[in-house]
């Protein structure tokens, strides 16, 4: 009856248990994204650039909207629990990057360190529920007694003992909860930061495949600038041979052979270097790098929406960490207040005590015990108050960190977007200079061929239009970064 009772009355303070401690509820809500329209310096300027890039759609044969109407049909938003690769493949359209992607996410080693601390975090959950539950162990022992009791002759025994004992801590204020609350959310965290390592990995790896493009690019358009100025120099030979021109004309045509010539070899290493790096990324060894489409050709498939709405950015890993860290530091708060007030205990033991081991399962010689108890702190000489106080200035500092990459993140995504327009327009203007030059450098041609003009023009129209040619390229490259920077600000793309 007596046990009873007990057990009633440990299912009455449990179920009346209240949890200490402020709430863990965060408010999530983020404010809109103020996505400028990136602008020129003036509407003359805009107007001119829009027009800019309406014509090169023309040359092409070929608008931009139609092309990614056909290949792009609806952008995903990556779910807040993973990376979509499907989310990504929308972004920039390259099969190939799109299969380094997985194999980097599949191989990538500091991935795998992230992923192991996931399954780290979920046992220390399971540490920290494992105290809601009575605590039992067992032991036995073999021991030779010599007692003396009052005035009676000492007396003597042997005692061999089997007993369980058990030690159960009543959540009455909610202590145990508000750590298993606090433990799951740093398990959140964790979780939080494989998406992050996750992202972070995709954007490298499209960077560096992007910068690995440009130098093919680049080497293609020096090797055929050398060709034709090669070309050229061979004709100045001829000339000179005829007596129509001096050698200072030959020798200055030589000179302009040699430009192109260090630019393949300066961008051959860039290329080992890049394949190098790609390796790295993926979990491999330095190795010969697929290719895919040429930048031009991803160039046409990016669609950026104008305006962003501000709750992408309330799945950004690193905001989602940021939250889940303040209500782990909240959560601590209540372990803290909790500790300062009276425990509850129930502890108790169970077993049989003979002799001799020979006779421990025998029916007789049972023994037991059941207590139920309250333990109050009466002086620590305030270090559980001082606990407390260390717990809500932790909890404090995570809300001004939460808030703190609230704001990083609205102006990475501001920046991105800005970027993304920009490079846009920068790129319009340099396909039509380099559209330009490429006609005026045909013109300078013939009139050389035909005698009409000097090696000076022909010198200076090759000069303008390779480093046309160059900076069109590194332009769409750039134009291709921004646009990965602006699908990891978001957290993993659009909709």
């Amino acid at each position: 009856m007596n046990t009873r009772l007990v057990f009633v009355a440990v299912a009455v303070l449990t179920s009346s248990a209240c949890a200490v401690g402020p709430s863990t509820r965060v408010d999530t809500a983020v404010p809109a994204v103020p996505v400028r329209t990136a602008t020129s310096a003036s509407p003359n300027t805009r107007t001119f650039l829009d027009s800019l890039r309406a014509a090169r759609q023309a040359d092409r044969g070929d608008s931009i909207s139609r092309i990614t109407s056909q290949l792009q049909p609806e952008s995903k938003v990556i779910p807040a629990t993973a990376t979509s690769m499907s989310a990504w493949s929308e972004v920039l359209r390259d099969t190939t990057l799109s299969a380094l992607i997985r194999e980097a996410v599949a191989n990538n080693r500091n991935l795998r360190v992230a992923q192991q601390r996931i399954n780290e975090f979920r046992a220390l959950r399971g540490v920290a529920a494992s105290r809601f539950f009575p605590q039992i162990n067992g032991g036995t022992s073999l021991s030779t007694n010599k007692i003396a009791l009052a005035a009676a002759p000492p007396i003597e025994f042997d005692a061999a003992r089997l007993t369980s004992d058990l030690a159960w801590e009543l959540d009455f204020w909610g202590r145990t909860r508000r750590a298993t609350q606090a433990a799951g959310f740093e398990l959140s965290s964790r979780e939080d930061d494989v998406r992050a390592t996750t992202l972070s990995l995709v954007s490298d790896v499209a960077s560096a495949y992007l910068q690995l493009r440009e130098a093919d690019a680049i080497i293609a358009i020096a090797e055929q600038t050398l060709v034709s100025r090669e070309a050229t120099l061979q004709l100045a030979r001829r000339r000179f041979e005829q007596g129509l021109i001096s050698e200072l004309d030959v020798r200055q045509f030589e000179a302009t052979v040699a430009d192109p010539a260090a630019r393949v070899a300066d961008y051959a290493r860039m290329r080992i270097e890049g394949e190098n790096a790609l390796s790295v990324l993926l979990g491999t060894a330095p190795k010969s790098m697929p290719r895919g489409h040429r930048l031009s050709d991803i160039v046409k498939t990016v669609v950026v929406p104008d305006t962003l709405s501000g709750e992408l950015l309330a799945r950004r890993p690193d905001v989602l960490r940021a939250q889940h860290d303040l209500q782990a530091a909240t959560a601590r708060v209540g372990v803290a207040q909790a500790a300062r007030l009276p425990t509850f205990s129930v502890t108790g033991q169970y077993g049989a005590q003979r002799p001799t081991f020979n006779d421990i399962f025998g029916g007789r010689g049972e023994i037991y015990t059941l207590q139920a108890g309250i333990s109050v702190p009466l002086f620590t000489g305030g270090r559980l108050s001082n606990e407390a106080k260390a717990a809500k200035a932790r909890a404090e500092q995570s809300k001004h960190t939460y808030e703190q990459v609230v704001l990083v993140a609205l102006r990475e995504v501001s920046d991105a977007a800005a970027g993304v327009r920009l490079r846009r327009d920068q790129l319009a203007a340099q396909e039509t200079q380099e559209r330009a030059l490429q006609a005026a450098f045909t013109i300078a041609e013939r009139r050389y061929a035909s005698g009409i003009s000097s090696y000076l023009e022909v010198l200076d129209a090759q000069r303008s239009l390779f480093a046309a040619q160059l900076t069109r390229v590194q332009t769409e490259r750039q134009f291709l970064v921004a646009t990965v920077q602006l699908y990891r600000a978001l957290g993993g793309g659009w909709e």
